[in-house]
């Protein structure tokens, strides 16, 4: 899967928070994304991660 530093990650699941959508922050053998509704950051494995994507919306330039 093709993610990139500054894309969002629209997920399957919902945060706690209520908000289904991440901004990637790093990207490697694990992600870390921040929650867009709270803020929180979390680094999570990659395997995990791109299980739970639904989509990925690329802000073009």
């Amino acid at each position: 899967m093709d993610v990139q530093v500054g894309d969002r990650l629209l997920m399957k699941k919902n945060h706690p928070c209520g908000a289904n959508t991440f901004l990637v922050l790093r990207v490697g053998m694990d992600f870390k994304i921040r929650c867009t509704g709270c803020g929180r950051e979390v680094m999570v494995p990659r395997a995990k991660c791109e299980k739970r994507i639904k989509r990925i919306i690329r802000e073009e330039n």
